[in-house]
């Protein structure tokens, strides 16, 4: 018997043979997109005005340790990385797109917007992270 370094084994009975056969490619024909939507049919933004996102109001973050959070008890406080009164970040599928100030509404909290941000802010949010 050959060592094992030296064993070869033959390809399977049931495996396909490699083809070396070229496929005759055809490209379909197709109507040219306009970007605008045909007569009777809803635009693409339209689509998705119904459609519901989560929206988060986010105070602050910092990181703790497991050890520290297991010693937690009701009163306990976890200091965030923002000052009182700074700007709390409004998220959309975890992707920051406005800035606000908390409110209260009757006898909820509510984020009254001070800030959009544009494009250019929202690369650079990403960058950073």
């Amino acid at each position: 018997m050959a060592p094992k370094d030296e064993q070869k084994t033959a390809p399977a009975a049931d495996s396909p043979a490699p083809k070396s056969e070229t496929a005759d490619v055809k490209t379909p024909d197709l109507d040219p997109l306009d970007g605008a939507p045909r007569e009777g049919e809803p635009g693409n933004m339209d689509l998705l005005m119904d459609v519901s996102v989560p929206v988060v109001a986010q105070l602050g973050e910092t990181e703790v340790r497991i050890k520290e959070i297991l010693k937690l008890l009701p009163g306990s406080v976890i200091e965030l990385d923002k000052l009182a009164g700074e700007p709390v970040d409004l998220l959309v599928r975890g992707q920051r797109f406005a800035q606000g100030e908390v409110v209260v509404v009757d006898e909820n909290f509510g984020v009254r917007i001070t800030k959009i941000l544009t494009p250019g802010d929202r690369a650079a949010n990403i960058a950073v992270a």
